[in-house]
């Protein structure tokens, strides 16, 4: 019991280890969530500052989400364990502890848990975003896309009821932190990958 609550704490912290804040003020000397979209997150990284970081802070994430789920099965045997250990890193990561609670939005990182608790499901919703993405240029909406249709791939391919309850709340977390960019969806202002800002 005590491993288990170890476990699910130091994922949390982990996740509060935000790459994209730490990266732009190593290369830039700025704070990331003072410019572009005032998000700490891979997207908002690779408009402010290019490609390069971007890819780097999205794998960095994505990794997150993987030594999270890995250190809850290192340390208990309880099924539960792993999934909220990959739901306290997404916690951490969109509300860190070392930066004040305003981190991203965790869809990295998300990709990293779902992807080593459920692969298929991750894979099939993956496919689903990035199409989506490519159609439309829209991240945000490849993002909540991922996130809406993760439980239902594991409900096809890989159910358990951890892993689908920790999916719809990782969904909900989604579409929470989204709500600005459904609102910018619906309006027809949000902003496209590759173009720029209030282009």
């Amino acid at each position: 019991m005590v491993l288990d609550i170890i476990a699910v704490v130091l994922c949390y912290l982990i996740g509060s280890i935000s790459f994209s804040i730490a990266i732009a003020k190593w290369v830039k000397g700025i704070d990331i969530r003072q410019h572009g979209s005032g998000n700490a997150g891979a997207t908002n990284t690779l408009r402010v500052l290019g490609k390069g970081p971007g890819i780097v802070v999205f794998f960095l994430d994505i990794a997150k989400g993987v030594a999270a789920i890995f250190l809850g099965n290192a340390l208990s045997d309880n099924e539960w364990i792993p999934v909220l250990c990959g739901l306290a890193v997404i916690i951490g990561h969109n509300w860190p502890i070392w930066f004040r609670f305003k981190g991203g939005k965790g869809i990295a990182t998300t990709v990293g848990v779902i992807a080593t608790l459920a692969l298929v499901p991750a894979l099939c919703a993956g496919v689903v975003a990035v199409v989506c993405i490519v159609l439309t240029r829209y991240v945000s909406l490849g993002s909540l896309l991922f996130a809406a249709f993760t439980p239902i791939f594991i409900i096809l391919f890989d159910y358990s009821l951890p892993l689908l309850s920790v999916a719809l709340v990782i969904c909900a977390f989604a579409f929470i932190r989204h709500r600005t960019n459904i609102v910018k969806l619906m309006q027809g202002t949000e902003n496209k990958l590759g173009a720029k800002k209030g282009a």
